[in-house]
């Protein structure tokens, strides 16, 4: 019987650890006012992103299930100086959110419950009708823990919010190619007025909500102008 209860404590402990670790947020970030852009200086030199290798992977989640997604780059330019990044944009393409864990209809119902292209749900979540691009301008580059924090000013649905981000860049070996990679990070939706079914919005939803945090990836490559 002891051997029985210790068992069941063993499979209890790793099922609590195991659902802990998975809820664990990933980098999360810290949405500040807006802060100034950094211009590039004429030395610079300049690199244009190649949109078609490059994405942006998101995850959604509420209480019962994720669903996961990505977004296409629109266009954008980063500038350096030597082997340093030191300004940058990227523009992304809100009309292009797809979801890639569900299939047929469902897949196609949610993509429109998120666009906003469902009649009804215009505002719940992105309406792409009306804020068709988000924006990433960069503001600071600094190092610290050992990793390249990237700040910057997203603005998404019309509202501008700085977040620092962790990454990492390189060129290639001639130099003619700049990549840009980030850690998983979060960002909390309601910091720009996403708030359609937000416990920390609304009061009534019991477990009818979705989860504030969206965790964002992205790889962006550019190539020398």
């Amino acid at each position: 019987m002891k051997k029985v209860f210790l068992n069941a404590m063993l499979v209890a402990f790793i099922g609590f650890t195991t659902v802990s670790c998975k809820n664990e947020a990933k980098n999360e970030t810290k949405a500040n006012d807006a802060e100034e852009v950094v211009e590039a200086t004429e030395e610079a030199q300049t690199f244009m992103i190649d949109a078609a290798n490059s994405k942006i992977d998101w995850v959604g989640s509420k209480p019962s299930e994720n669903h996961t997604g990505t977004l296409m780059v629109k266009e954008g330019k980063f500038s350096t100086m030597g082997e340093d990044l030191e300004s940058g944009t990227v523009v992304i393409d809100m009309t292009s959110i797809t979801v890639t864990d569900l299939e047929g209809d469902q897949k196609a119902s949610l993509e429109g419950h998120l666009k906003g292209t469902t009649e009804g749900k215009e505002d719940h979540f992105f309406n792409v009708e009306k804020h068709p691009e988000a924006t990433f301008e960069i503001t600071k580059l600094t190092e610290k823990d050992g990793k390249n924090w990237l700040s910057g000013n997203l603005t998404l649905k019309g509202t501008s919010k700085n977040v620092e981000i962790p990454v990492t860049y390189s060129m290639n070996d001639d130099q003619s190619t700049l990549k840009i990679e980030s850690e998983p990070f979060t960002i909390d939706r309601t910091d720009w007025n996403v708030n359609y079914g937000s416990k920390s919005v609304f009061d009534d939803l019991k477990d009818k909500f979705v989860n504030d945090e969206i965790e964002i990836t992205f790889m962006l490559q550019a190539k020398k102008a």
